[in-house]
């Protein structure tokens, strides 16, 4: 039941929530809450075996026999540290944002314990179904959240935000059904199981766009290609992050955007292997584009929260390619900067939403000098920005390194043009530093009326964490890496006819006995 609880104990926190009566105490609630949820994670983590690629914890209760639908969750190393990093950041986030939301804490609140399920049990769930209704629960709490406590902006973009996101959902939803029905042409009984899909063999001819295959894995892809966001699909992103609360964009950025790059690693590839490889040069195509253009439209933003978010694009450009490298060093590389991402930019927009909730501005222009006057926070400012550019020994550093060497042994010339991220992540993170911390100060540093103070105890305890991990996962790379090691291996060595076990099943085939 380890699984259950950890997806469904934060719909349970998110009743109690709702029916507490203190309102005073809400936020310290939660927070006891969220942590209470984070240690039930780390002792599924403590029972996960690292050795095996086979699902394990594995939940299955039919739900809808006539169509196959099932309660069905287990987990594999491809989850397992996304739902850690969602557990992880779910209590940060929190008590970041202990001062940016001030009205309807209640609603807030219940908001994000509903997000923490959806996106949870979209990393868990091994029933299409299932999936895709954690998949677009996650929608709900994210839209009330940025459309009610975002900023002036907010309705275009939570609107803009929703429209995308639920057309290319629609098409997924589609191809789901359709690919239930060929589960029973296949079988003789419909099923809605990712393991009874990772059966399929559906027809690709190469060449041709309209065969069976290659619209299936369109449908499924332009979805998580959305949610990525890959260029040129990624314009509802800079909209959202500017317009949400702190907590929205951290959350937004931290684990949202990994559930359509965990999309293409746990549904697109293996279930059209033949598509994936004839439109691989595609996809690492748009890889590098997002990478370029996110960094140098980042690098002429006048708004710090804007250029973070132009950052991620650039930032998620890097997973990609790795994916469609087919080998295991772009694919370690890509799961690692799906964690770093999580790490970095959550940091840098919880960064950003205190010195916000100090001077009520991210214009760059209006700041200046802060390191004479905010030390503390320059120093965790700056540790962020060198694991954002990749500095060696922080987390940065392993994902890229690890993604560029895939990239480098499938595609030469994607691993040439993808390395200039490098140095232009450097070049827009290192120019804003410095204007926002050196130099003269500006209008808002200089205002000894309302002088500025330095990081807060909670607001250390906030990022303490962060630090940690930047130079933990930087240092100590195989402590993480090796627990995925065998289902990265097996994703890679058996991409083409991939299949998956459930632990202590022998009724299940496996892709090496097959």
């Amino acid at each position: 039941m380890i699984l259950s609880t950890v997806t469904l104990l934060p719909l349970v926190f998110a009743l109690i929530i709702a029916l507490w009566p203190a309102e005073k105490t809400l936020r310290h609630l939660a927070l006891g809450l969220s942590l209470i949820e984070f240690f039930v994670s780390v002792f599924m983590l403590v029972k996960f075996n690292p050795h095996t690629a086979d699902l394990q914890m594995v939940e299955r209760y039919t739900w809808i026999e006539r169509f196959g639908i099932s309660y069905f969750l287990g987990l594999d190393g491809l989850s397992l540290w996304l739902v850690m990093l969602t557990t992880f950041l779910t209590p940060i986030v929190l008590l970041g944002a202990w001062n940016a939301i001030e009205n309807r804490v209640r609603g807030f609140l219940v908001c994000m314990m509903i997000l923490q399920t959806a996106m949870v049990g979209t990393f868990l769930a091994m029933d299409a179904i299932f999936f895709y209704l954690f998949w677009e629960l996650s929608l709900v709490p994210m839209y009330f959240m940025v459309g009610i406590w975002g900023g002036t902006r907010r309705i275009y973009a939570t609107v803009k935000f929703f429209i995308f996101t639920m057309f290319g959902s629609v098409l997924m939803l589609v191809a789901i059904i359709y690919m239930m029905f060929l589960t029973q042409e296949s079988s003789g009984t419909m099923s809605a199981s990712l393991l009874e899909f990772y059966k399929l063999k559906i027809p690709f001819v190469g060449g041709q766009f309209l065969s069976l295959q290659t619209l299936l894995f369109f449908a499924f892809a332009l979805a998580f290609a959305i949610k990525v966001p890959a260029f040129p699909f990624h314009t509802w992103l800079p909209d959202a992050h500017v317009e949400a609360p702190t907590p929205g964009s951290v959350i937004l950025a931290g684990v949202m955007l990994k559930m359509g790059t965990y999309g293409f690693m746990r549904w697109v590839i293996p279930l059209f292997p033949e598509a994936s490889e004839y439109w691989a040069w595609l996809f690492m195509s748009i890889g590098v584009i997002g990478i370029i253009y996110g960094a140098l439209v980042a690098m002429v933003q006048p708004d710090i929260k804007k250029l973070v978010a132009y950052s991620s694009v650039s930032h998620m450009g890097y997973v990609l390619i790795g994916l469609f490298a087919f080998n295991e060093f772009g694919a370690a590389g890509s799961l690692y900067q799906m964690l770093n991402h999580g790490i970095s930019t959550g940091a840098l927009f919880l960064l950003v939403g205190m010195i916000y909730e100090r001077t009520h501005s991210r214009e760059i222009s209006r700041y200046g000098g802060l390191a004479a006057v905010l030390p503390l926070f320059t120093i965790a400012f700056f540790v962020v920005t060198l694991s954002s550019i990749a500095v060696p020994m922080t987390n940065g550093f392993v994902g890229e390194f690890l993604i560029l060497l895939g990239a480098f042994k499938a595609q030469v010339w994607v691993a040439s043009i993808a390395v200039l991220g490098v140095i232009l992540g450097a070049v827009y993170m290192l120019w804003m530093f410095k204007r926002v911390f050196f130099g003269e100060p500006g209008e808002l540093v200089g205002d000894k009326q309302h002088p500025l103070h330095d990081l807060s105890l909670r607001e250390i305890v906030v990022l303490a964490p962060m630090a940690v991990m930047i130079f933990w996962m930087g240092l100590a790379p195989n402590q993480f890496l090796s627990m995925s090691q065998e289902s990265l291996r097996h994703w890679v060595e058996h991409r083409t006819n991939y299949e998956l076990n459930i632990a202590g099943d022998a009724s299940t085939v496996s892709g090496e006995q097959k």
